[in-house]
């Protein structure tokens, strides 16, 4: 779970009891009984997962935690306290279920600061969070061990690496990390939210504001391969709006996207729109009087192709 603001945390929930696809009464209790951890990561390429429990290190009645009920409702001090790695504001969170890994999308962080001695040690750069300030997000590639034959996704501790660092390959100054045949139309800011297709590969919906003349967008890749980190932009999404939640049909031959506030932003200057009058648009009607409204698409290969190959 990632908790999408500045210098906040990745999280992690593992139940007590296992999942019983049989027995749907089983399950209806899964979240009250198990743990939750924060990760922390370190510089030798682990990251670990610290168990949030009252009572327990640094979280004592003293420090306010009398109860698991003080963890969940002040999580992120609890957090704190721990020492869990701060976060370039951590959302989209995918299980890639053929090599057993995980990906993690940092949207941004404009506030991040350099590592300087005295500073607050919460905002500056971190091993996981490289960039200061960071607001081009970046991607990161978590490993259970296991392997992709049977990843433990409950063990204490995970391989980690840097996926992608997002922003324009061309200006140095983003410090981008792409494949090396990345085009100017395939790189991306702002990764949101993840999915993994049928065929193995990972989708990114961004969240900007982008830079100016990039639109939010939708982008699919390889994990593994000579197309490894390789993005293809595959849809642009209306104006003012985000292309949200990607969900396949089993064959992969159609993709579900969600479009969230369409014409929320002026054509122009790009800034929030006051009135339906001065929306960026007025999709998906396009009819006088009507306004632009959230949806649901599908996109899909014509004679039922794969679709983003």
């Amino acid at each position: 779970m990632g908790d999408d603001d500045d210098f906040e945390y990745i999280y992690r929930f593992v139940t007590r009891d296992p999942w019983n696809p049989n027995d749907r009464a089983a399950n209806k209790d899964l979240l009250d009984h198990g743990t939750l951890s924060v990760a922390k990561f370190e510089s030798d390429g682990t990251m670990r997962w610290i168990p949030l429990i009252a009572g327990e290190g640094p979280l004592s009645a003293e420090a306010g935690f009398k109860s698991q009920a003080d963890v969940v409702l002040a999580t992120r001090a609890a957090a704190d306290l721990v020492g869990a790695t701060p976060m370039d504001g951590p959302e989209g969170f995918i299980a890639h279920l053929g090599t057993g890994k995980l990906y993690v999308a940092m949207t941004e962080n404009e506030d991040r600061l350099p590592k300087v001695e005295g500073g607050d040690e919460k905002e500056m750069v971190n091993i996981a969070n490289p960039r200061s300030p960071n607001p081009h997000g970046h991607l990161l590639e978590l490993a259970a061990p296991g392997g992709p034959e049977k990843p433990d996704y409950a063990a204490d501790s995970f391989k980690w690496d840097v996926f992608i660092l997002c922003g324009d390959p061309a200006k140095p100054e983003d410090q981008a990390m792409f494949h090396p045949a990345t085009t100017s139309a395939g790189w991306f800011t702002d990764p949101d939210n993840l999915a993994v297709d049928p065929a193995g590969r990972l989708w990114v919906t961004t969240d900007g504001p982008p830079p100016e003349g990039i639109t939010d967008s939708v982008y699919v890749m390889d994990t593994e391969g000579p197309g490894r980190a390789l993005p293809k932009l595959f849809y642009i999404a209306p104006v003012g709006s985000e292309a949200c939640s990607p969900t396949f049909t089993p064959d992969g031959s159609s993709v579900f996207l969600s479009i969230q506030h369409p014409g929320e932003l002026r054509m122009a200057d790009n800034e929030d729109a006051t009135s339906m009058e001065d929306a960026g648009t007025d999709w998906p009607d396009f009819k006088p009087g009507m306004p632009a409204r959230p949806s649901l698409v599908v996109l899909s290969r014509v004679n039922n192709d794969v679709v983003g190959s």
